[in-house]
């Protein structure tokens, strides 16, 4: 590792970059509550939707989505990436190809899509903005190569720690999915910017969970049969939900829809779904409380987990840039909360439903990442509820020892391989493959 790594520039430079990250999640979530509170007179985007007349469910979607493609039109000819998979190439094999201008115009184009109430996550930008920052920053201190590539993880950290307040997740964010293995000189970085962009969220938004603090148990010893069947289930669910976004992957990138009017069907088709089922507009962050409050009937959770998955894909296949993160939070909380009814219908003897949803949001994650130690903490920091960190290790490893079998790739190593570039995980690390 270069000296200035332990140098006072890059010092100054792992302080920037969580600041800069911690400072564009804010900015991005005030702007977003923002045009609710004045454009639409609501709080979030499910009750701007609700609210709304038939008509505005289907266009306004479609409308966003439009002018996120103009944007996504404007940047695709650009040679620089500002996805998780251009973050892993940067980090992991010194490729780096982040571009503060292109990472602010998809940023924006994002904030127009989930706005207008495209189903995709707000987290995306802010965790891809983090790595961006980390190159520009770099660039500015003309630090070396390896310097960037740490600067790059720790901002990838401070935005993921910024938009999920969830530090310790966010570090093994970094760890597991894209370095892939524990280095210390990239992980002392990284603990730093993730303090140091909690924080600053925390005294920006709030300090508790920011799905509330929770307090759930286990009934016997006996239920933990039931998370690892759990676990199981949350893995197929989430195959099912990857295919899904990869057969409309392959319907939308037809030579004869090109964009912006591939994203602005895609918006439509999003719309045509919530015209009937508004809750599935936005990243799902509203209804996924409610479901772990054990709010809704299993009828309609069924069905939202149905309009979810329809509605992501249309919105994320298409072109809309955004995070499928949270999405995939709340289908795997709606598989969670199926299993603990279909459990009860049996007369099994179980918890409440809603610490099956924590731990099915947390298998999930695991199943498309193929990082458990993260997808558990991160449930854990999310809810606060120390009862359930057994089940949730237990759950989200034996998602990930089924997603792997039904599919090497993960969500963010597929888009990787896609583009000819693929590794594999040794002792010694990552090793390039092809």
């Amino acid at each position: 590792m270069q000296e200035d790594s332990r140098g006072g520039r890059f010092a100054l430079g792992v302080v920037g970059v969580a600041l800069l990250a911690a400072a564009f999640a804010v900015a991005f979530r005030a702007a977003l509550s923002f045009a609710m509170r004045e454009l639409a007179g609501a709080s979030d985007v499910v009750s701007a939707m609700s609210a709304a007349p038939l008509w505005a469910r289907l266009l306004v979607p479609a409308a966003g989505a439009l002018l996120a493609g103009v944007i996504g039109r404007a940047v695709a000819r650009a040679p620089s990436g500002q996805g998780v998979g251009d973050v892993m190439e940067a980090v992991v094999l010194g490729r780096v190809h982040l571009s503060m201008r292109v990472t602010l115009l998809k940023s924006l184009a994002s904030w127009l899509a989930i706005a207008s109430g495209g189903s995709i996550g707000r987290e995306g930008p802010l965790i891809q903005f983090g790595g961006a920052a980390g190159k520009w920053v770099s660039d500015r201190l003309g630090l070396s190569l390896d310097s960037a590539r740490l600067l790059i993880g720790a901002g990838t950290a401070a935005g993921f720690a910024a938009a999920y307040n969830t530090p310790f997740a966010a570090v093994l964010f970094v760890l597991e999915v894209v370095l892939g293995v524990v280095v210390l000189d990239a992980v002392l970085p990284v603990l730093v910017a993730t303090v140091l962009a909690a924080s600053v969220t925390r005294a920006v938004i709030g300090e508790g969970p920011i799905y509330g603090q929770r307090a759930f148990h286990l009934q016997s010893p006996l239920e933990f049969a039931a998370f690892a069947g759990l676990g199981i289930a949350a893995a197929l669910g989430a195959q099912a939900f990857m295919r899904l976004v990869s057969a409309g992957e392959r319907f939308f990138h037809q030579p004869w829809l090109a964009l912006p009017w591939r994203t602005a069907l895609g918006g439509l088709l999003a719309g045509a779904v919530i015209v009937f089922l508004p809750e599935v507009a936005g990243n799902g962050y509203e209804p996924l409380n409610a479901l772990i409050d054990g709010k809704f009937t299993l009828g309609f959770v069924a069905l939202l987990l149905v309009g979810k998955c329809l509605a992501t894909t249309a919105s994320v296949s298409s072109g809309s840039p955004g995070g499928v993160f949270t999405p995939t939070l709340l289908l795997g909380g709606g598989i969670g909360f199926l299993w603990a009814g279909l459990l009860a219908a049996v007369g099994a003897d179980t918890g409440p439903a809603g610490g099956y949803a924590l731990v099915g949001m947390a298998a999930a994650i695991a199943a498309t990442t193929h990082a458990p130690l993260m997808a558990a903490v991160m449930a854990f920091e999310l809810s606060g509820d120390y009862a359930i960190a057994l089940p949730l290790v237990l759950a989200t490893a034996i998602a990930t020892l089924v997603s792997r079998a039904l599919r090497r790739d993960s969500i963010y190593t597929a888009e990787l391989t896609q583009r000819g570039v693929g590794w594999e995980l040794t002792m010694e690390g990552r090793r390039v493959v092809r």
